[in-house]
């Protein structure tokens, strides 16, 4: 069947990439052991993979040959959302799958990690030095007294050693989370306060468009506030001496000592990840051991189609999900690649350059990269020699129908086919450190389309009453549970508050937040945020954290921040702000602003423009209404945006009405 618009694949894959895809051996393995269907395809394995959800997940951890220590007594104990539990009984652990590659001799001196830098030289380290400072470092945490559920924590950008905490964190059964160190301190201390650190690795600094940023006063502030610190580990990426008390990362990485793996429950925790609601602290979300194992495998191994001949890479830093995903590329035996520094520096071909170098397969970038490629005039297949390149990947917000043109037109020729060049424009969330839809090797690519819901995903449409949508805009929700759902929230005792994030829409079934189409061809097309949570490269931050940081001016009265997804691509935030009686925005102010945003939370929360306000419209019980205004902005008719009753002050939602007439 195919919808309407665009019936003309812009890509389809060869049979010959067909028959080769893990995918399609794994439908054909599956079929002849658990009663997968032999035809039909993709869209036939995905029907099977969702309604008989228990049979797809034991197959999936049987085609992966995931270690048990203990065996599970089931592969869904309850499956009721939220509280899905997953292989009751069963104890594993992440990090002893991610480093089985260094167990093969003919792979031990290959590389499992490329690191590069701003001088685009990539460093490789082998899976044998690898695994030998894991478990050098998971020792030396052990006899810090650092206990499985224990939490420890990395204020460091995208390089070997944030690799190497985190899986030396999961081999001992603690708990790992890590921000990026161009995160101020407020914002840092916004997620470690709420999961309380025993040790912190930090970097005295960062490199970024060519200078160099000295993080040395940042880290001292944290420790300070940090009261359940045992130990800071200094990293000096900048070259300067570990502070008093701080310990050094060398000393703790040098022995050669093979790494014991903590077998843990299936549902352990495995990381906290942030996503920022519109109020309060950023959701601490928890995710296990065994469900990232379980997922990441199928979404890396059956989606992204990765073994151990490629090579991964994307853009992404230690404060994104995107970098949780890319290391969990070695659980496939893949080698990832690790870039710490500006995605556009020294010219905008840079991060093309670095594929180019790395000999990257899958090689992952936001859309906003990929718009900002064809606007710069960059071509990377001219350019570049991006033979090796099998797909590119696309997420943070969805690639519009230009960009997918462009890629196609760029790399036309140079793939497998003579259609060109494999791209995947993928969507999730943080809130499940995956996929919900995106890439599928063997089905054709529609201009502006994501090519299928993901297996084991019972993805859906639905409209307001909870009935599901063809080819009509409603909210993307999941019927069933997945694996890498959060166990719960950190300091939510009785789950009010995710349960509130996904399921008080929908009793039953998870809610995420986008507007989606699920097309009659069965793909899908994401058309933003249904709720006000900004979404800017692909990091999701709350408008609570930048109101904190301006209302403390004392020229600001109140504030309005929104994130609104442009028709071409782009990503426009304004900040609104209602003036103190007798302050002037002029020139300084909106200069303070900036400053006073990109100090205390990160460069990435600065707004587009500062618009001045004759007043923030609040609902009556006098919450800031953010939804209706984004959706003005959007162009929807005030008495569609929102409910009349329900607001204290319509005239200026008028206001917001006309300013959106006039950028129209």
């Amino acid at each position: 069947m195919t919808s309407s618009a665009n019936p003309a694949p812009l890509w389809q894959p060869s049979p010959a990439r067909i028959a080769e895809a893990q995918v399609t051996r794994f439908q054909t393995w599956a079929a002849e052991h658990y009663g997968a269907p032999a035809e039909g395809g993709y869209e036939a394995l995905h029907h099977w993979s969702v309604t008989e959800l228990e049979t797809f997940w034991k197959a999936v951890t049987d085609w992966f040959d995931v270690k048990f220590s203990t065996p599970y007594a089931r592969v869904l104990g309850d499956r009721s959302m939220p509280g899905a539990q997953w292989f009751p009984g069963a104890t594993l652990n992440y990090a002893e799958h991610a480093l089985r590659a260094a167990d093969d001799p003919a792979r031990a001196d290959t590389p499992a990690l490329l690191h590069v830098d701003e001088s685009h030289d990539p460093r490789p380290v082998t899976w044998a030095e690898l695994r030998r400072q894991v478990g050098s470092l998971a020792a030396e945490l052990r006899a810090l007294g650092v206990r499985p559920g224990d939490r420890v924590s990395g204020y460091l950008p995208n390089i070997p050693e944030a690799v190497v905490a985190l899986l030396a964190t999961a081999a001992l059964g603690a708990v790992w989370t890590s921000c990026a160190p161009d995160f101020g301190a407020r914002s840092v201390l916004d997620r470690f306060q709420q999961v309380e650190p025993v040790v912190l690795f930090t970097v005295d600094g960062y490199r970024y468009g060519g200078k160099e940023h000295d993080r040395r006063e940042t880290v001292a502030e944290l420790r300070s506030e940090l009261p359940g610190l045992r130990a800071v580990v200094h990293i000096p990426l900048l070259g300067t001496d570990a502070p008093e008390g701080a310990l050094e990362w060398s000393a703790l990485t040098s022995a050669d000592v093979a790494p014991v793996f903590e077998a843990v429950p299936f549902d352990h925790p495995l990381w906290v990840l942030y996503s920022s609601g519109t109020t309060g602290l950023p959701k601490a979300i928890v995710q296990s051991q065994g469900g990232i194992l379980v997922e990441h495998l199928k979404q890396l191994g059956l989606h992204c189609d990765l073994g151990p001949d490629d090579r991964f890479f994307w853009y992404t830093s230690t404060g994104w999900m995107m970098w949780n995903f890319l290391v969990s590329g070695l659980l496939t035996g893949t080698t990832i690649v690790l870039y710490d520094g500006s995605p556009g520096y020294p010219d905008t071909g840079a991060q093309w350059r670095i594929a180019e170098r790395t000999g990257a397969t899958l090689y992952g970038t936001s859309a906003a990269y990929v718009m900002a490629c064809r606007k710069a005039d960059v071509h990377p297949a001219r350019d570049f020699d991006l033979s090796r390149v099998k797909c590119v990947a696309t997420t943070g917000s969805p690639l519009p129908p230009d960009g997918f043109r462009w890629l196609h037109d760029e790399f036309a020729g140079t793939s497998d086919t003579p259609g060109g060049l494999w791209t995947a424009s993928v969507s999730g969330g943080t809130d499940v450190c995956s996929c919900f839809a995106g890439a599928v090797p063997t089905l054709p690519v529609h201009i502006g389309e994501l090519q299928a819901p993901c297996l084991g995903t019972d993805l859906q449409s639905w409209d307001p009453q909870g009935k599901p949508l063809i080819d009509e805009v409603g909210e993307l929700v999941v019927t069933n549970p997945m694996p890498s759902m959060p166990i719960h929230f950190w300091n939510d005792p009785d789950g009010t508050r995710y349960h509130d994030s996904y399921f008080d829409t929908y009793p039953g079934v998870w809610r995420h937040g986008d507007w989606i189409t699920v097309t009659s061809r069965g793909s899908v097309i994401i058309h933003g945020r249904s709720d006000s949570t900004l979404n800017r490269q692909g990091v999701r931050m709350g408008s609570a954290d930048i109101y904190e940081a301006v209302e403390r001016l004392p020229e600001i009265r109140e504030s309005l921040v929104i994130g609104v997804e442009q028709p071409d691509g782009g990503y426009w935030m304004p900040l609104f702000v209602h003036l103190a009686p007798g302050a002037t925005l002029d020139d300084a102010l909106r200069d303070r602003i900036k400053r006073t945003i990109r100090e205390q939370l990160s460069p990435r929360h600065v707004p587009d423009e500062v618009i001045e306000v004759p007043g923030i419209p609040h609902t009556l019980t006098g919450k800031r209404i953010e939804v209706p205004v984004k959706r003005l902005l959007q162009g929807t008719p005030l008495d569609k945006a929102v409910n009349p009753g329900s607001v204290d002050d319509l005239d200026l939602l008028r206001f917001y009405e006309g300013l959106a007439d006039k950028r129209a």
